[in-house]
Parts: structure tokens; sequence; C-alpha cells
């Protein structure tokens, strides 16, 4: 059986011409059992990890795809020293906790995705959403989710978004009602893409996370 296609979100044109090559790219796949990993995922975080030594992540920031994320971070006013891109969090967590720790089936996909590729991943309940993702600026008081007592977003901020509201900011986590749980059928897996990063990166990152998913 092939590879699922990874699906190219839209992208607000003002957008798109102030940050060429900013993206937003989504694999449906069916939902996992939620909870424990199986033992092959748990060893693959244990392999992982064993490979993943201190010197790799003092040197990871020089290494294509993190260093493009962190020209990305300074590009849309975040400062990559402060808040960190996702794979040089996940190198510190590794260094301080001696290992990947295993946090349960969806948390370790994600994982094993990112620490393999570089490329950050986030998970959505796909039966919650309108329409394909996409990126765009939030309007000035909009609320950030569905939920009841959302954040209201200032105007401009860059919002993953469907066709009805803004889902999450732009690297930050999404609004806790669109998680995955006991009751999702389908997920909707999404990685940002930014300039520096190929197409084909993103995929494997994708396809990484897929088939940690439908490990048994």
């Amino acid at each position: 059986m092939s590879d699922p296609a990874p699906v190219e979100g839209w992208v607000e044109e003002a957008l798109r011409a102030e940050l060429p090559g900013l993206g937003v790219v989504s694999l449906e796949v069916p939902a996992p059992r939620l909870g424990r990993s199986p033992k092959g995922v748990r060893e693959h975080l244990d392999a992982l990890a064993s490979r993943f030594r201190g010197a790799d992540a003092l040197v990871l920031r020089q290494r294509p795809v993190p260093h493009a994320y962190r020209v990305c971070y300074r590009h849309v006013g975040l400062d990559p020293d402060a808040t960190r891109v996702p794979a040089e969090a996940a190198a510190i967590d590794r260094l301080v906790q001696g290992g990947l720790r295993s946090r349960g089936l969806l948390e370790d996909a994600l994982t094993i995705a990112l620490v393999e590729t570089g490329v950050p991943l986030w998970a959505l309940d796909a039966g919650l959403l309108d329409g394909p993702l996409g990126l765009r600026l939030s309007r000035e008081g909009e609320p950030l989710g569905r939920g009841e007592g959302a954040l209201a977003l200032p105007a401009g901020r860059i919002v993953v978004a469907d066709a009805d509201a803004a889902l999450g900011p732009l690297f930050g986590e999404p609004a806790p009602e669109l998680a995955v749980t006991r009751d999702t059928s389908t997920v909707l897996l999404f990685a940002v893409r930014v300039a520096g990063v190929s197409a084909m990166e993103v995929h494997e990152a994708l396809w990484a996370c897929a088939e940690a998913l439908d490990a048994r």
C-alpha cells in the first residue's frame, strides 16, 4: 500500500507575500488506540535517545531544518533563544530526563517524527474541523478556538485556521477542545512548513508519525 498523500493548506495572500515559503501541510489518519505505547514504539524512542546525546544537542541549531525554523521564528517576532524551536526543546528534554520518556502513543509518535526529521507536528480531531487547514492573520478580538471562555486574539497574529475559526497560534498548541480523545475517529496531523524546509522533509515527518501511530 502506498503512503497516504499529505495535503497542502491554503495561505492568506498577504501572509504569503510577507513570508514566502510559509505553509501548513496536513495528513488524515485513523485514530489510534490512545494509552500506553506498544513495545516497538517505546523501543524506537530509546533508540533515538541513544543516538542523541549532549554533543548532538549543541550542534542541532546548525543543522538545516532546525536552523530554518530558527530563522522563521525571528521573522515572525519570536526569539528562538527564549522560545526554543521544537527540535531544540526535545533535545533539552532528552538531556534533562536522560532519555525520551514515553508519554502515550500519540505524544510518542509526534516525538518520533520530530526527532527523526526536525519538523514539528501537531494533532487535531478531524471531525471537529470545518474544511481544510490554512494560515492567516487573526482579526481583532476573535476567539482562539470554539470553546467557552476562549482567549480573544489581537489583530495581526498568525494563526492556523479552518474555514470557521482560528484553531491555534503559529508554532503554538491548538485550542484544547480540538484535542484528540478516545471519541476521535480520525486524526488530522499537521506541520507548519517554513522556507528552507522541503515538501519531502515535511511529508517524511507526517509519514513517520502515521507509521508510529499504526504500530501494534
